[in-house]
């Protein structure tokens, strides 16, 4: 079996240069082009990598860092967003082909289960149902067994953002609204605001327990909002992803908000490549990793919280004109938490870090 270019964690790839500066373990065989979305399996420590060169693939990855590629699959576009069904056993992705694929593992087959008018931007499986995100401005709900979506629903932007966490979903929009759903009722909106951020949202995580999202902007800022009226007063934003080094006034897009499935404590990665841990009840950033040089676009922890994956590759957010494509490195690299970086602690025990 392949390591990622070390034989554990915590030692760094030959050659790593500044890309790696926390010496996290590096995945063999990453994609050749910009990486999208990253998802671990809820039952095993399978992830899914995909990309912009129009592939799916899936690693196996062990607990102590090696890696090893699994299999593949194609589209006809870039792909932009996936998900695991609840057992394990079959990927769900999408993206710029306007269509979402099944891809059943045991026997590497692919079937279209999802079809848009524009490119799928976000989906997510529960409870038997995949849900779709477009920029065709709509939500489309799709029970697998039949060839149309059992409820389509209009909105009025394209979505940007979603997440779901039983029974919450969460859409934020182009046009920095948010719309908040009820799953024992999709066809309402139980709730719309504006974001409490003034510039375009990047990324939305809902809280595990379902009382609240996260929201991350392109401005390097992160707002902590409630669902429910009587818990308006805990809402707050945080400002984060921000370098002042060298009298510069350097603002970066927050592309990934990850919760850590134990502790409850999240990590936001950003454009300015570097990767945060952050405690929402005691307000405070519990650690602060070494800046890569590359952005860091997605992120995903695995279902024990004991290994935080995210890529490093251009994320487009200087535009076409920062983009070589001849030098260009897309990788996938996995960190191992410490408890100091994901356990929760009181302000008052604790240091500036």
């Amino acid at each position: 079996m392949a390591a990622f270019g070390s034989t554990s964690f915590g030692a760094a790839a030959s050659g790593a240069g500044n890309y790696n500066p926390n010496k996290d373990a590096e995945l063999v065989s990453p994609p050749t082009d910009a990486i999208s979305s990253l998802h671990f399996s809820p039952t095993s420590n399978f992830l899914t990598v995909t990309s912009w060169d129009n592939q799916v693939r899936c690693y196996e990855v062990q607990p102590n860092g090696q890696s090893q590629p699994k299999a593949a699959f194609s589209h006809a576009a870039p792909v932009l967003c996936s998900a695991w069904s609840s057992d394990g056993s079959k990927v769900f992705s999408a993206g710029c082909d306007n269509e979402a694929k099944i891809w059943d593992l045991a026997s590497n087959s692919q079937q279209t289960v999802a079809k848009h008018d524009a490119p799928i931007r976000h989906m997510h499986f529960f409870n038997n149902m995949l849900v779709t995100g477009s920029w065709d401005k709509t939500l489309k709900y799709w029970d697998l067994r039949q060839a149309n979506p059992l409820h389509t629903q209009t909105l009025p932007e394209r979505v940007y953002g979603m997440d779901v966490r039983h029974p919450l979903l969460v859409v934020g929009l182009a046009n920095r609204r948010i719309q908040i759903f009820h799953l024992s009722n999709p066809g309402a909106v139980v709730k719309e605001l504006e974001s409490p951020l003034k510039f375009q949202t990047r990324c939305i995580t809902c809280f595990p327990d379902s009382t609240g999202y996260l929201i991350g902007s392109i401005e390097g800022r992160v707002a902590v909002h409630h669902v429910d009226d009587n818990l308006q007063s805990k809402n707050f934003t945080f400002k984060c992803h921000r370098d002042s080094t060298g009298g510069g006034d350097g603002i970066w897009a927050v592309n990934s908000i990850e919760f850590h499935p134990v502790h409850g404590t999240f990590v936001t990665a950003g454009s300015d490549g570097q990767y945060n841990f952050w405690d929402k009840d005691s307000k405070q950033r519990l650690k602060a990793m070494s800046r890569s040089s590359l952005p860091i676009p997605c992120a995903a922890f695995n279902k024990e919280g004991t290994i935080y994956a995210y890529a490093a590759c251009y994320d487009w957010n200087e535009g076409h004109a920062k983009h070589n494509p001849t030098s260009a490195k897309n990788l996938v690299l996995l960190h191992q938490p410490q408890d100091a970086e994901v356990k929760s602690r009181s302000r008052q025990a604790s240091g500036r870090r």
